[in-house]
C-alpha cells in the first residue's frame, strides 16, 4: 500500500515543490505577512527584524558548510571509501540496500545529528555503486534517519536543560537527561523508529519499471594524479608531506579533547574529526583539493540559504508569532495532553525555525508556564518540543541541503518519500508522548 501512496506524493512534489531556494522566499513572505495580520506589528517593523537578523546564522552557515565539505573529503580517501564498498557489500539486493543505509543513519543520528547527515549521504552513494536501486529513495531513506537526533545523545534541547546556568533554571531548575534523553518513553520511541523507518522504507520501493537509477556523473570521481608531474611545484602538490605536517597536529588536538573531556561531540568536533582525518588519509594535497572543490560546489545552496532563513527566525520570535501560536496550542491542552501540542506546534514552528536551540529559546516561556499551570509532566513537554524539532525536518529541506548536496539532488527528489515518513513517524511520536 505505500508503494501506492508514495508513487503520489513523489509525482506531487516533483511538480509542485520548488527549488530549496524558492522555498525559502516563499517561507519568509508567509511569515512577514502572517506576523502583519495576526501581531501589533507594521510592515515596516517586520522588515526591520528581518533585515536586523539576516546576518545571525553566519557562523552556524559556515559549520554546515564544513560539514558537507569536511565529509566529502572524508569519504573521498582510499581508505574510508573501501571501508564504505565493503560496508555496501552486506546489500545484496535493493531492498537490502535500503534497510541497510535506513539503519546506519538511524544509528549515526542517534550518535550526533551532524555526523548523521554526512555519514548517511556518504553510504547511500556507496551503495549506489554496487546495488542498482532507486536513488531518490535510497538517498530519502538516509534523510529519513536524522529525524531521530533530537531523542539522542546530540539533541540541543535536552542537552540545554541539564546545563547549569541555562536560560530558564531559575523556572524549571536542571532537568537531567535520565529524565529525558534516556526516559523509558523516550527510549521507547526510538526503539519504535529504529523498526519504523526502515521497513516503512522498504514498502515504498518502487516497483522495477519505475525505478530511477542514479546518474552515472553523480559517482564518477577522476582520480588526480592521472597525469605524472611536470614541474617542482607539481611534484609538491603530490607529495603527502605537508599534509602529514598539518594533521599529525590536528588528530593530537583531537586525542587531547576526547582524553580530557571524553566522547564529546558537537558540531566543530565532528568537522574538525572529518577534516583532519581526510587529510591525514589522503594521498596528496592535489588529491585533496580536488575533493575540496567537488565539495564546495556541492553546497551552494547553503551560502545563500541561510540567511534568509536567519531572517524568518528573527520574524517569527521578535514579532511574537512563534510564541502566539504556541500559545494558542496550549491553550486548549490539559496536562495529559500538552506535550502532545507542545509537540505538534513544535513541528509547525520549525518549519520557520530550523534551529532546536533558537525554537527552544521561543517556546520553553510558553510551554513552562503551561506545564506548571497544569502540573503536566515537565520534561516530557521538553521532549516533545524537541520531537517536534525534529519531526518536521522531513519536510522542511534546510536540513537536507547538505546531503542533498552530496549526492547531487534537490529536494523534491526526496520529499516526496520523506512526507510518507512525516505521517508515520508523527503517529508514532505524537501516540509515545501521550500513552508511554
Amino acid at each position: 500500500m505505500l508503494r501506492f501512496l508514495a508513487r503520489p506524493a513523489t509525482r506531487m512534489m516533483e511538480r509542485y515543490l520548488p527549488d530549496a531556494f524558492i522555498f525559502v522566499i516563499v517561507l519568509t513572505l508567509v511569515a512577514g505577512l502572517a506576523a502583519v495580520l495576526t501581531q501589533p506589528v507594521t510592515p515596516m517593523q517586520v522588515i526591520v527584524a528581518w533585515g536586523d537578523g539576516f546576518w545571525r546564522l553566519l557562523e552556524f552557515a559556515m559549520q554546515m558548510l564544513l560539514v558537507l565539505v569536511s565529509g566529502y573529503i572524508m569519504a573521498t580517501t582510499p581508505v574510508v571509501r573501501s571501508l564504505l564498498d565493503r560496508l555496501a557489500g552486506l546489500a545484496a539486493s535493493p531492498a537490502g540496500a535500503i534497510v541497510l543505509v535506513s539503519l546506519v543513519s538511524l544509528v549515526a543520528s542517534w550518535i550526533n545529528w551532524g555526523f548523521g547527515l554526512v555519514v548517511g549521504a556518504l553510504f547511500a552513494k556507496a551503495l549506489a555503486r554496487r546495488v542498482r536501486v532507486d536513488y531518490r529513495l535510497l538517498i530519502a531513506s538516509a534523510y529519513s534517519g536524522f529525524v531521530i537526533w533530537h531523542g539522542g545523545l546530540s539533541g540541543s534541547i535536552p542537552l540545554t536543560v541539564s546545563t547549569p546556568g541555562h536560560f530558564t533554571e531559575e523556572v524549571i531548575g536542571l532537568i537531567p537527561t535520565s529524565l529525558t534523553t534516556f526516559a523509558s518513553y523516550n527510549l521507547m520511541i526510538c526503539a519504535a523508529l529504529f523498526v519504523a523507518i526502515p521497513l516503512v522504507n522498504y514498502l515504498m520501493m518502487p516497483r522495477p519499471d519505475e525505478t530511477v537509477l542514479v546518474d552515472p556523473a553523480k559517482l564518477t570521481e577522476e582520480d588526480p594524479h592521472a597525469e605524472p608531474a611536470r614541474t617542482p611545484a607539481e611534484a609538491l602538490e603530490r607529495s603527502p608531506i605537508l599534509l602529514w605536517a598539518v594533521a599529525v597536529p590536528g588528530l593530537i588536538w583531537l586525542a587531547q579533547h576526547f582524553i580530557t573531556k571524553g566522547a564529546v561531540l558537537n558540531l566543530n568536533v565532528v568537522n574538525f574529526l572529518f577534516l583532519f582525518t581526510g587529510i591525514a588519509l589522503h594521498r596528496s594535497p592535489r588529491s585533496l583539493l580536488a575533493a575540496l572543490d567537488e565539495g564546495v560546489r556541492g553546497g551552494a545552496g547553503i551560502v545563500i540559504q541561510f540567511p534568509f532563513y536567519a531572517g524568518i527566525m528573527a520574524i517569527m520570535t521578535q514579532t511574537g508569532l512563534a510564541a502566539a501560536l504556541s500559545e494558542w496550542f496550549v491553550s486548549f491542552s490539559t496536562a495529559q495532553t500538552l506535550p502532545f501540542w507542545s509537540f505538534i506546534s513544535a513541528g509547525i514552528v520549525n518549519i520557520f525555525v530550523p534551529s532546536g536551540g533558537g525554537q527552544w529559546a521561543v517556546q520553553a516561556p510558553v510551554v513552562e508556564a503551561a506545564a506548571q499551570a497544569l502540573q503536566a509532566d515537565m520534561p516530557r513537554v521538553v521532549m516533545a518540543v524537541a520531537w517536534g524539532d525534529a519531526w518536521t525536518n522531513l519536510l522542511q529541506p534546510f536540513w537536507a541541503l547538505p546531503m542533498l548536496g552530496i549526492a547531487g539532488l534537490k529536494p523534491r527528489d526526496i520529499m516526496g518519500f520523506c512526507l510518507i515518513q512525516l505521517v508515520v513517524t508523527g503517529t508514532i511520536i505524537g501516540l509515545g508522548l501521550l500513552y508511554l
